[in-house]
C-alpha cells in the first residue's frame, strides 16, 4: 500500500525532467516522459493483482485529524481501471506526439503539461478524502488549460483554454460547495464514510442542495448539457492531447465521480430525474451536431458528447444492471475514441487539412490510416463483434427494461434509437467521406501514410476494440467485475458479456440504428442544407461571451460605483459597512458586560496617558515626518511596556525587536522623501475625516470595552495544562507558535517570504537619486562612517550573537524563541551596514541572503513532514531529555529544528529588505563622491 502515493508523485516529480531531457534532443524527452509514465505504471502491477482479488487498498496519513482532513489515497476496482486508462493510454499518447509535433514546438513544454495532467488525475481518481479529490480536481482544470493553450499564439488556442478553464472551474466551485455539504451531513470526508452512509444521506434535507452542486461540477466536467459547448472549441490543442483529455481522462472524471458517488448519492427521485434528463438531452444533442461538423475533431468532439451524455443517462436510471453497462462503455468509449482522434490527427499531419469537405478519397493515399479509421469508426457506431457494440446493446437493454417498468417512459427506447442511427450517421461521414466519396479538393499537401512508429499507438487501440468485441469476457470481463463491485460497493449483479444473446429487443434496436443511420447518411446533402437553415447561426460560444461580456458590465459599474480612487472614500465604505453590522449586532444589548474589572493605578494610568499624546501627535504632526516617526515610536513602546505590565515578556520582547527594525526601515525610506508632506485635504475634507476617524476608533473601542467585559471561556487554560506534557516546554507562548500552532506559523512565515521575495525583485534594479543636502542645503558629512560606531558595533556584534543562541536556546521554556533571536541578530547585522557601510559589509558577509528565506522555509516544511514518517499528523512534535556527563540532563525537542527555521526566515526576510533599500542610490552616491574628489 506505500506504493499507493508513489503511483501519484511520481508523475508530478517527472514533470520536470522533459524541460531538461529537450537540451540533450528531442527523442530524449519523449523517451524520459515515456519513462516516468512506464515507471508508475510498474509501481500499479503489485496493488493491481491484489484489487482484482477483491480487496481495497487504502493509504492514510492524517494531516489535520480534528477537521476531518487527510492524506489518503484508494484503489479499489474503479480507481485501478481508470488508473489503467491514464497510464496506458497515456504511454500511446506520449509515443503518438513524439512524431506529430513539429520541429518548432517546444517538447519538452508539452510533455511537462502532460505529466502535471496525468499525476493530477491519477490523484483525484485515488483520492481517499473529498477534499483532496477536489484540490486534484482543480489541478485537472489548470494542466488541461495549459495543454489546450500549448499552442499560445493561436488565438483560438487561447480562447479554448479559457473557455474550458472558466466552466470547469465555475463548475469546481459548485462541487466545492457539495463536498463540503456532504461532509457536514456524513460527519467526515473520508470516502468510505461516505460510500456507507448512503441511507443517512438521503434522510437529512441538505441532501437535495449537496446533490445539485455535487451534480453542477459533474455536468461542466464532462461536458453535459447545456455546459456542453467548451469541448468543441477545446479542440483547438493539439491532437494528442483530444486524444487523451478528451476521450479518456478530463472527460471522463465527471462521469467518474457519478460512478465513485453512486451508492451515496443514487436511488432517489432527484437523482433520476437530474441525472436522466441531462445525460439523455446530451446524448441526443451531441449526436445531432457531430453528424453536421465538417471538421473531423469536431465531429468527434460531439460524439464523446453524446457518448459521455449515454454513460450520464445510464448511471441516471440507478438500477445495478444500468451501472455495469455506465462502466463497460466507459472502457470501449475510452478505447475507440482515443484512436479514432490519433486518426485524425494522422490525416490532419500529413494532408494539412481536417475539412471533410476538402477531403475525400484517401484510401489510395492512406490505406493503412484508412483502415485503422474505419475499424475504430465502426467500433463508435455499434457495429456487432466490435467493444462498441456491447454496451450499446447493454444500454438499449436497459431503454427497453425502463420502458416495460413504467409505460411513461415508452419514448426512451425510441429516443435510443434515434441516438444510436445519427452515432451510426457520423461514423459513415468519418469513414466514406474522408476516404472514399471521391477525390481530394486543394489539399495543402500530399497526403501518405505516416511513419510506423506513428501508428502503433492506434494499432494497440484497434486490436483492443476487436479483442473486447470477439473475446468480452477474456478481455475486459475481470476488471469490469472488480470496478462494478467498487461503484456499487457490493456483489456484481448478475450480466453477461456474450457476443450472441438472441433475438432480442436491444438486437433489434441495434439491426434498427444501423439501418437509419445509413439512410440518414444517404439524405445528408439535403439535411445538411435544412439544417444550416435553421439552426446554422446558433453558436453555443457567442452565448457564452455575451453572457461573459454582461458579467464583465456589471461587475464594472459595480466598481465603479463603490471603488474610487480615493483612500479617504474607500475608508468611507469599509468603515460605514463595519459600523452598520457592529450597530446591528448591538443593537438592544447592554454595551458593558458583567466581568469585574480591574483597578485602575497610576503607572497604567500615566501609559495611556503616553500612548494616547503618542497617537494624537502622530496625528497633529503627520505632515512632519520625523516628527510623527518619533511619536509613532513612542506609541510602539508604551505598548511593550503594557505587554510586561500584564505578563508577557515573550511579545515585549517581539515588540521592541520589530520597532527598532521598523523604525530602521522607516529611516531608510524617509531618507528618499521630502521632510514635509504637502497639504492636500481641504478644509470640509479635514472634518470629514475627522468624523471618520472618531466614528470608527469610537466604534473600535466600544466593540473592544464590550468584548473585554464579558464572561468568556478561554482555550488558555488548555494551553497552560498541556504546554508541558504536550509540547515539552514551560514557555507556553513558544509552545503554541511552534507545536499548537505550529501550521499557522508555518503559513505566516511562507506569506512573509513570498512578501520579501516580492521586495526583492522590485527593489533590485531600482535607482533614486539621493539627497547631497539636506533641506537646509547644508552637505551631508564627509564622515560616511564613523570610528567610534564603526568600533563599537564590531566589538558588539559578537555579543548580541550570543545573546541571540541565548534567547533562542532557551526560547522553549523561558521568553524567547526563534521569532525574536533572528530579531536581534537582524538588528546586529543591520548596524555593521549602517556602522560599516555597505561595501565592508558586503566583503565579510558574501552571498546572496534571500536562499536563506528558502532554506528557512524548507527547514520548517521537514519538520513537518518528518513527523509523517514516523506515521504521526502533520507538524506533530516529539521531545525528550539526553543525559550527557558533566553537563547532565538536556532537553531535546524536534521543535527547535522548526523554531530554527523561523529564525533563518526572520534574518534573511529583514536583511533582504533593509540592505536592499538601503542600496538604492548606491551608484549615484559613489558617483557624487568621486566628482566632489576630482574637484578637489
Amino acid at each position: 500500500m506505500t506504493n499507493l502515493p508513489l503511483i501519484v508523485l511520481i508523475p508530478f516529480i517527472g514533470a520536470m525532467l522533459p524541460p531538461w531531457a529537450v537540451m540533450t534532443g528531442r527523442p530524449w524527452s519523449a523517451w524520459v516522459t515515456g519513462g516516468v509514465a512506464l515507471a508508475a505504471l510498474a509501481l500499479t502491477l503489485v496493488p493491481g493483482l491484489s484489487v482484482m482479488q477483491g480487496e481495497t487498498l487504502i493509504w492514510q496519513q492524517d494531516w489535520f485529524p480534528a477537521l476531518g482532513l487527510s492524506l489518503a489515497f484508494r484503489l479499489d476496482g474503479l480507481a485501478l481501471l481508470f488508473v489503467l486508462m491514464i497510464l496506458i493510454i497515456g504511454l500511446l499518447v506520449i509515443l503518438y506526439a513524439r512524431w506529430y509535433l513539429a520541429e518548432q514546438d517546444p517538447m519538452g513544454r508539452f510533455y511537462a503539461y502532460l505529466l502535471l495532467f496525468m499525476g493530477s488525475m491519477l490523484g483525484l481518481v485515488m483520492s481517499e478524502n473529498l477534499i483532496q479529490l477536489l484540490m486534484f480536481w482543480e489541478l485537472t482544470s489548470i494542466s488541461s488549460f495549459l495543454l489546450i493553450s500549448y499552442w499560445r499564439q493561436r488565438a483560438d488556442a487561447r480562447q479554448g483554454a479559457r473557455i474550458a478553464l472558466a466552466i470547469t472551474g465555475g463548475g469546481g466551485l459548485a462541487l466545492l460547495g457539495g463536498i463540503l455539504l456532504l461532509g457536514e451531513i456524513v460527519g467526515s470526508y473520508d470516502l468510505s464514510a461516505v460510500l456507507a452512509a448512503g441511507k443517512s444521506i438521503h434522510a437529512d434535507p441538505l441532501y437535495v442542495p449537496a446533490l445539485v452542486l455535487i451534480l453542477l461540477g459533474v455536468f461542466t466536467k464532462s461536458a453535459q448539457f447545456p455546459f456542453h459547448f467548451w469541448l468543441p472549441h477545446a479542440m483547438a490543442a493539439p491532437t494528442p492531447v483530444s486524444a487523451y483529455l478528451h476521450s479518456a481522462t478530463m472527460v471522463k472524471a465527471g462521469v467518474f465521480l457519478l460512478a465513485r458517488l453512486f451508492p451515496a448519492l443514487s436511488g432517489s427521485e432527484a437523482w433520476t430525474w437530474i441525472v436522466a434528463p441531462v445525460g439523455l438531452l446530451t446524448l441526443l444533442i451531441g449526436a445531432y451536431n457531430a453528424f453536421f461538423k465538417h471538421d473531423l475533431k469536431g465531429l468527434l468532439a460531439y460524439s464523446t458528447i453524446s457518448h459521455l451524455g449515454l454513460i450520464t443517462l445510464l448511471f441516471g436510471i440507478g438500477t445495478p444492471l444500468a451501472a455495469v453497462a455506465g462502466v463497460f462503455h466507459i472502457m470501449n468509449h475510452a478505447t475507440f475514441k482515443a484512436s479514432l482522434f490519433m486518426a485524425a490527427g494522422i490525416i490532419d499531419h500529413e494532408a494539412g487539412t481536417r475539412d471533410m469537405r476538402r477531403l475525400a478519397g484517401l484510401w489510395k493515399f492512406m490505406p493503412q490510416t484508412g483502415l485503422l479509421a474505419m475499424i475504430a469508426a465502426a467500433a463508435m457506431a455499434g457495429v456487432p463483434l466490435l467493444n462498441g457494440f456491447l454496451s450499446k446493446e447493454m444500454f438499449f437493454e436497459k431503454t427497453v427494461y425502463m420502458a416495460s417498468f413504467a409505460e411513461s417512459f415508452w419514448l426512451l427506447p425510441v429516443l435510443a434509437t434515434i441516438a444510436g442511427a445519427l452515432a451510426v450517421a457520423y461514423s459513415l461521414r468519418f469513414i466514406h467521406d474522408v476516404f472514399f466519396n471521391g477525390t481530394p479538393t486543394d489539399l495543402p499537401r500530399t497526403p501518405h501514410d505516416p511513419s510506423r512508429w506513428m501508428l502503433v499507438p492506434v494499432e494497440v487501440l484497434v486490436v483492443i476494440c476487436i479483442a473486447v468485441g470477439i473475446l468480452p469476457s477474456l478481455t475486459f470481463g475481470p476488471l469490469l467485475g472488480v470496478a462494478v463491485g467498487a461503484v456499487l460497493q457490493a456483489p456484481a449483479p448478475d450480466y453477461s458479456l456474450k457476443v450472441w444473446h438472441g433475438f432480442t429487443p436491444a438486437l433489434g434496436m441495434s439491426m434498427l440504428a444501423l439501418a437509419g443511420g445509413a439512410l440518414i447518411y444517404a439524405l445528408r446533402q439535403p439535411l445538411f442544407r435544412w439544417h444550416e437553415t435553421l439552426f446554422g447561426r446558433i453558436d453555443a460560444r457567442a452565448l457564452f461571451e455575451g453572457f461573459e461580456r454582461a458579467l464583465l458590465w456589471s461587475s464594472r459599474a459595480l466598481d465603479q460605483l463603490i471603488h474610487r480612487r480615493s483612500l479617504q472614500f474607500m475608508l468611507v465604505v469599509l468603515i460605514s459597512a463595519a459600523l452598520i453590522m457592529l450597530a446591528r449586532g448591538f443593537w438592544g444589548m447592554p454595551i458593558t458586560g458583567s466581568a469585574t474589572l480591574l483597578p485602575i493605578d497610576p503607572v497604567s494610568t500615566s501609559a495611556a496617558i503616553c500612548l494616547a499624546a503618542g497617537a494624537i501627535g502622530t496625528v497633529v504632526w503627520h505632515r512632519q515626518r520625523w516628527t510623527a516617526l518619533v511619536m509613532l515610536s513612542v506609541v510602539g513602546l508604551i505598548i511593550a511596556l503594557a505587554f510586561v505590565k500584564l505578563s508577557a515578556p515573550d511579545l515585549a520582547l517581539t515588540q521592541l525587536s520589530v520597532e527598532m527594525v521598523t523604525i530602521v526601515l522607516l529611516l531608510l525610506a524617509l531618507h528618499f522623501l521630502p521632510k514635509q508632506t504637502p497639504r492636500e485635504s481641504s478644509l470640509p475634507r479635514q472634518l470629514r475625516d475627522l468624523l471618520l476617524a472618531l466614528l470608527g476608533g469610537g466604534a473600535t473601542g466600544l466593540l473592544t470595552w464590550a468584548v473585554l467585559t464579558r464572561p468568556y471561556d478561554s482555550i488558555s487554560g488548555w494551553m497552560l495544562e498541556n504546554s508541558v506534557p504536550g509540547g515539552g516546554g514551560t514557555n507556553v507562548v513558544n509552545v503554541i507558535l511552534v507545536d499548537f500552532r505550529g501550521f499557522d506559523t508555518l503559513g505566516e512565515i511562507t506569506v512573509l517570504a513570498i512578501a520579501a521575495i516580492g521586495i526583492y525583485m522590485m527593489l533590485r534594479d531600482l535607482r533614486l537619486d539621493v539627497p547631497l543636502t539636506d533641506d537646509q542645503g547644508r552637505p551631508w558629512s564627509s564622515d560616511v562612517n564613523p570610528l567610534i560606531l564603526a568600533t563599537f558595533s564590531r566589538l558588539l556584534l559578537p555579543l548580541a550573537l550570543m545573546v541571540a543562541v541565548f534567547i533562542f536556546l532557551r526560547g522553549h521554556n523561558l521568553p524567547g524563541g526563534g521569532f525574536i533571536a533572528g530579531l536581534i541578530i537582524s538588528v546586529a547585522l543591520v548596524m555593521q551596514y549602517l556602522a560599516n557601510g555597505i561595501a565592508w559589509t558586503k566583503l565579510r558577509l558574501s552571498g546572496e541572503l534571500h536562499p536563506l528565506i528558502g532554506l528557512g522555509l524548507l527547514l520548517a516544511t521537514a519538520t513537518g513532514l518528518g513527523s509523517w514518517y514516523f506515521g504521526y499528523p502533520f507538524l506533530t512534535s516529539t521531545h525528550g531529555h539526553l543525559h550527557l556527563p558533566v553537563i547532565g540532563d538536556l532537553e531535546l525537542a524536534s521543535v527547535m529544528l522548526f523554531d530554527l527555521g523561523v529564525m533563518m526566515v526572520v534574518i534573511g526576510i529583514t536583511l533582504v529588505i533593509l540592505i536592499r533599500l538601503g542600496r538604492i542610490g548606491l551608484v549615484q552616491r559613489r558617483v557624487a563622491i568621486d566628482d566632489s574628489d576630482l574637484n578637489r
